[in-house]
């Protein structure tokens, strides 16, 4: 199965250098480009692509309203989103999240490591770097913590389900959750997808941002 992508960044020599690398997955195919959100969203629309690759600073409409418009879209398969960022602690990254994004990488990460990241988003899985994730994830939470909330939204979780959620929004792997509860993957596995479930939220990404916005985690 070919997974299909769409390049979004307003620099027209990093979009061909991206084709260039992604065209020469055997498994991987560039259905389109764009230069900027507004256009994006038209692309995604004519392709149906399974990942956008999406930078965040562009003219017209920013990547960031771009996300928030491709994945609120409830017309077929809605596209998974990787955002491409220049800056490890860039707080329009955590904007994106919040807006639907399932993770992110820097631009300047090694070309394998990249075609892996689109694969692993495609599969449905979140995509969130342990290097800057979680110290980003720390530092713009604050603004959104809401004590109170925390209560609600694990309302309808069992204590294992809180205890995996927990782990998830500290960016553990299935394994590293499976390792730490002594439980074995598929059932890690089984347990994030109740959460998700519960919780409504469409991959890890999600439950990141909705355990700090909600208070069941706090930063540090």
């Amino acid at each position: 199965m070919t997974i299909k992508v769409v390049v979004v960044d307003d620099q027209a020599l990093v979009r061909a250098g991206f084709r260039v690398l992604i065209d020469s997955a055997d498994d991987l195919e560039v259905l389109g480009e764009a230069s900027n959100g507004e256009d994006a969203i038209a692309v995604v629309r004519t392709t149906s692509p399974d990942v956008v690759l999406m930078d965040i600073r562009m003219p017209v409409m920013d990547g960031i309203e771009a996300t928030r418009l491709i994945t609120g879209e409830h017309l077929g398969d809605v596209p998974r989103v990787l955002i491409l960022s220049t800056f490890d602690l860039d707080e329009y990254v955590y904007a994106a999240l919040r807006a639907g994004a399932s993770g992110f990488m820097l631009k300047d990460t090694p070309p394998d490591e990249l075609l892996a990241a689109i694969r692993i988003i495609a599969e449905g899985n979140a995509l969130l770097a342990p290097s800057v994730t979680r110290r980003l994830i720390s530092e713009f939470s604050k603004r959104e913590v809401n004590v109170s909330g925390a209560t609600n939204v694990t309302a309808t979780l069992t204590e294992r389900e809180r205890e995996v959620f927990a782990l998830v929004a500290e960016g553990k792997s299935n394994r590293e959750i499976a390792d730490e509860l002594h439980m074995s993957t598929p059932t890690a596995k089984t347990h994030v997808s109740r959460v998700l479930m519960k919780l409504n939220a469409r991959d890890r990404a999600q439950l990141v941002v909705i355990a700090y916005e909600s208070g069941f985690i706090t930063p540090g």
